[in-house]
């Protein structure tokens, strides 16, 4: 007999079927035992999880002879089942808490829509059109448990919901999850589309006024008999569990409050509606008490909804609702009362009694009507920030970011409003001691982060300041901010306000000198300079900023100037300049550069080809930024003046070096390999690294169809990339004439340190990249001469470089992206590793819808593959992966599947084998350990007929194919 007939003859039979699972559940299936199973202390599975299991084995599809999937059938087999599941509900006392609380939203949906079946609810029919007054009482009742639960459901639906942090991935698992998870969904838009019918049947049911009853283990026992043996007391009012008239109300006045209150987001008046339900449940809670209730509220919060129903509707006859903060915030808000506002806030520092979610929600609203247009909020947001970010730093939490970004331009009034703030957000008399730290860190904090020395003034000045903070404390401040810059000189005795010290000539310095630190405008700034020498003929201006930086190279020549009105102007001219270029303002970069030009013409040939050469390194990166990044090339004129710049020989000019690396670098970039192989002086290669090493990058690109020379070319580039990662040692000879080795160093034979090269390289753009990618690998010299002189480190860390840059370039080289997975391979990073080798196949291959080519996933490629999934305890994968070997290795196959402790989705994964020993393996192995369901699956999976030996080669070939694609993208969906 089979098992398909097997199963039929008992489920048709007077006994029914008990299914192969745990001894707990035969144990179950027993009906006379279940009810002492439950009457136990502490029943182990819990109850509610029973019905889990009896829905679940119930909704089982079946299959028929023509391995078809069937839907569930109707028979005793899972009609004592689905009778089982309502047994344990009944043992609940029907309890949606409870059940909500442990059951999903399928399962409960399954477990009601049965109930509503057993109580003779016909199918099909709307309930909004269904007399409830005059149904039986248990059927009246079933109908009113199922609408609400649909609108709990939509309640609790639009609840956020925190992520469960996922485990280790598992194929089978997720898309369980993701089953679950669509089916929740198709069920909610059916229950949002219902909505209003439910809020209609329960507002049906408050006119009632009538006791009900809900269904006992006993009433269906009674429902499940043959009809001929039913003796009509189901129909009665006197069967199941009775609930009052004030019970029922109660609970469905507060699931329509819990709706409606929801609706209200939408519907302002829909709030009244939630505000009579939620006050109607606290006047029946008052009145019978909660411990008489059969169905729980939870209390706290349905204070807080009556708390909320009161701050967001008028109600001037509730004296104490208004009284509270929310309802006057509210009301502040509605009424646009933003003055009241600031100040409930101001209070509130002192009481702390406003939640920080709280504010931070009233001040996301206000943020969201300032970008509605309303420009008069500004303020206003600033000021209840500045109370919020107080209040935060009292209470330990980290300053917000909107604090930051509202303080980026600080003004007198903003300051003057701060100190306010935190004056009154603290009582000195009795803080503890850790407040007053915390307050005293903030105001330092705030005057190290200021630019502007007057309203660090303000600050400093300020009696609390004073009070917070002791004698050496300011002192060190006050030290701090002169290393920060040296021209600051701060009063360390307290003054009312620098508002009140009368103007003089070191105040009007003082004005002068932060414009001139300001300004970007050159001809302002000359102007400057010369008000400022005109008061004082001691200062030296140009130090007044330490953000002011020129070269050392430069700024010997600029100091070496005479005139000291020249000799800032030029110096500062200079470091605004370049400033500007290191944050790609290159408008004013070009402006600072041509008037320093124009300056330098007159009195120093030097300077002047010191700001020609800068001003050629500005043209530039203003290309590279601009035009350049469509592919626009170069102007010629631009080109002519890199190469002008390469083979200039004029004496004692001072060079900055990043001038000469971009040079060589911009004419890699544009192609101008011709230009650095053939017609670059052989003097400018001997003395300049950069220009050799772009010479040799250029013909070994240039090249690269000829193989050999290409091999000349490409040998003295390795040679010259080895001596800069070599290594020298350093001898000492002792007092006693011994010789010993103090260190390694870098060596000096290189053309360059390899902090430079690193650099260099990352100049680079995309073609080059791709010209010296690692598909060039053959045209390499195979060994090194000198070994042991090698920095491996050196060569490690410039590798990791050179390939993180490229992939930025190009992130679908597959080249590059295996070379990565094998760095993450040999750092012992498997997971990593097995992300790159899986994106370079995918890259190539169409995301594994065409076959990954040969020379990417190579026998090496796999073998590595193959470790990390079996370093990550995923073991099914390491015999799939087996398969993809030239020569299939049993082995190291049968080896890992032996594993017991796997991490990855085991028997889920057979369908992507092809190999037939490894099928017959994984049966015999299932067969030993007595593992009958995975056993079938292999057998199953060995059964298809496309992996039939006596099949043609091409369609065993074709079903292998077919495997490997779907193993891989499966691969790809766990580690991408």
């Amino acid at each position: 007999m089979s098992a398909e007939a097997a199963d039929r003859e008992a489920a048709t039979s007077s006994r029914p079927c008990t299914p192969p699972q745990t001894s707990w559940f035969e144990f179950l299936l027993e009906e006379a035992l279940l009810e002492q199973h439950l009457q136990k202390a502490s029943p182990d599975p819990p109850p509610v999880q029973l019905i889990v299991q009896f829905l679940e084995q119930a909704s089982k599809p079946s299959v028929n002879e023509q391995n078809q999937v069937q839907p569930p059938p109707d028979n005793k087999r899972n009609r004592i089942l689905k009778l089982l599941a309502l047994k344990v509900a009944a043992h609940l006392k029907w309890d949606l808490d409870v059940l909500e609380k442990s059951l999903s939203v399928p399962v409960l949906n399954m477990l009601l829509n049965e109930l509503l079946c057993i109580s003779k609810v016909p199918p099909g029919t709307k309930h909004v059109d269904v007399d409830l007054s005059s149904l039986p009482p248990t059927t009246a009742m079933a109908i009113l448990l199922y609408n609400r639960w649909a609108i709990r459901t939509i309640v609790q639906s639009s609840f956020p919901v925190k992520q469960v942090k996922p485990g280790p991935p598992q194929l089978n698992v997720m898309n369980q999850m993701q089953q679950e998870k669509e089916l929740t969904e198709n069920i909610l838009k059916v229950l949002k589309e219902q909505a209003a019918d439910s809020i209609l049947v329960l507002e049906r049911a408050l006119k009632l006024n009538k006791d009900l009853y809900v269904h006992t283990i006993r009433t269906l026992d009674l429902l499940a008999m043959e009809p001929g043996m039913v003796n009509g007391e189901t129909e009665n009012s006197t069967a199941g569990l009775k609930i009052s008239a004030e019970e029922i109300q109660c609970q469905v006045c507060y699931d329509l409050g819990a709706i409606y209150f929801q609706q209200g987001s939408t519907n302002a008046a829909v709030h009244e509606n939630a505000k009579e339900k939620f006050f109607k449940t606290k006047e029946l809670i008052a009145k019978n008490g909660s411990s008489s209730l059969h169905f729980t509220i939870d209390e706290e919060r349905l204070a807080g909804y009556c708390q909320a129903c009161g701050v967001l509707t008028s109600s001037s006859d509730d004296a104490s609702q208004q009284a509270t903060p929310y309802s006057q915030i509210h009301s502040c808000m509605k009424s646009g009362n933003y003055q009241d506002l600031v100040k409930i806030f101001l209070e509130d520092n002192l009481t702390l009694s406003l939640p920080v979610q709280f504010r931070q929600s009233v001040l996301r609203e206000l943020f969201q009507k300032a970008q509605q247009g309303n420009d008069a909020l500004d303020e206003v947001c600033f000021k209840v920030c500045v109370c919020n970010t107080v209040c935060d730093v009292l209470q330990g939490r980290i300053i917000d970011i909107q604090f930051c970004q509202l303080f980026l331009k600080p003004n007198k009034e903003k300051i003057d409003f701060l100190l306010e703030v935190c004056s009154r957000s603290i009582n000195l008399e009795n803080a503890s001691e850790v407040l007053k730290r915390k307050m005293a860190a903030f105001l330092k904090n705030l005057c190290l982060g200021l630019e502007d020395l007057q309203l660090v003034f303000m600050i400093s000045s300020h009696e609390l300041f004073i009070k917070l903070l002791k004698d050496d404390e300011r002192k060190l401040l006050i030290d701090q901010m002169r290393k920060r810059s040296p021209r600051i000189n701060l009063c360390t005795k307290p003054v009312t306000s620098f508002y009140d010290i009368p103007a003089s000539a070191s105040v009007n310095i003082g004005q002068l000198e932060h414009q001139l630190i300001l300004s970007v405008d050159p001809w302002r700034i000359r102007q400057i300079l010369i008000e400022l020498h005109g008061m004082t003929s001691e200062r030296q201006f140009w130090t007044i900023s330490n953000k002011w930086e020129v070269p050392n190279v430069y700024g010997n020549v600029i100091l070496g100037i005479k005139d000291n009105l020249t000799r800032d102007l030029v110096y500062i001219l200079m470091a605004k300049g370049l400033h500007c270029c290191a944050i790609k303002d290159f408008v004013h970069a070009k402006q600072l550069f041509a008037a320093c030009l124009e300056l330098v013409t007159e009195f120093s040939p030097k300077l002047r080809q010191v700001m020609l050469n800068e001003m050629l390194l500005l043209d530039i990166y203003t290309h590279e930024a601009g035009a350049g990044v469509s592919g626009e090339r170069p102007p010629s004129d631009l080109i002519s003046r890199v190469r002008g710049y390469l083979e200039m020989r004029v004496p004692d000019i001072p060079l900055r070096q990043v001038i000469a690396e971009e040079c060589v670098a911009f004419l890699l970039n544009w192609r101008e390999n011709e230009y650095l192989t053939m017609q670059v002086p052989l003097p400018l290669v001997q003395t300049n690294p950069y220009v050799k090493l772009g010479q040799l990058l250029a013909a070994t690109c240039k090249e690269l169809p000829g193989p050999k020379e290409s091999r000349r070319t490409a040998k003295d580039l390795w040679e010259v990339v080895v001596q800069i990662c070599s290594v020298s040692n350093q001898h000492k000879r002792g007092n006693d004439g011994r010789v010993s080795l103090i260190k390694h160093r870098e060596s000096t034979l290189g053309i360059m340190y390899r902090s430079e090269l690193l650099s260099f390289i990352k100049k680079l753009r995309e073609d080059i990249v791709n010209d010296i990618a690692a598909e060039h690998i053959s045209i390499w010299p195979s060994s090194i001469p000198n070994l042991q002189s090698v920095d491996f480190e050196a060569v490690a860390v410039t590798v990791k470089e050179l390939v993180s840059y490229a992939l930025t370039i190009n992130a679908n080289n597959h080249f590059w992206l295996i070379i990565q997975a094998d760095i993450y391979f040999a750092t012992n990073q498997y997971s990593a590793a097995l992300h790159y080798y899986l994106q370079a196949g995918a890259v190539c291959s169409d995301f594994f819808n065409k076959m990954v080519p040969p020379d990417v996933y190579t026998d090496q490629v796999i073998k590595r593959m193959i470790k990390c999934c079996s370093l990550l305890n995923c073991h099914t994968q390491v015999a799939i992966l087996c398969q993809f070997l030239r020569e299939v290795d049993y082995k190291t196959a049968f080896k890992a599947l032996q594993e017991q402790n796997s991490h990855d989705a085991m028997d889920s994964y057979y369908e992507y084998i092809w190999d037939v020993t490894i099928l017959e393996y994984l049966t015999y192995l299932h067969h030993k350990r007595g593992e009958t369901d995975k056993r079938q699956i292999a057998i199953k999976a060995i059964g298809q007929t496309e992996l039939n030996a006596s099949n043609p080669e091409e369609v065993l070939q074709l079903a292998a194919q077919r495997r490997k694609k779907k193993f891989l993208q499966a691969m790809a969906k766990l580690y991408f």
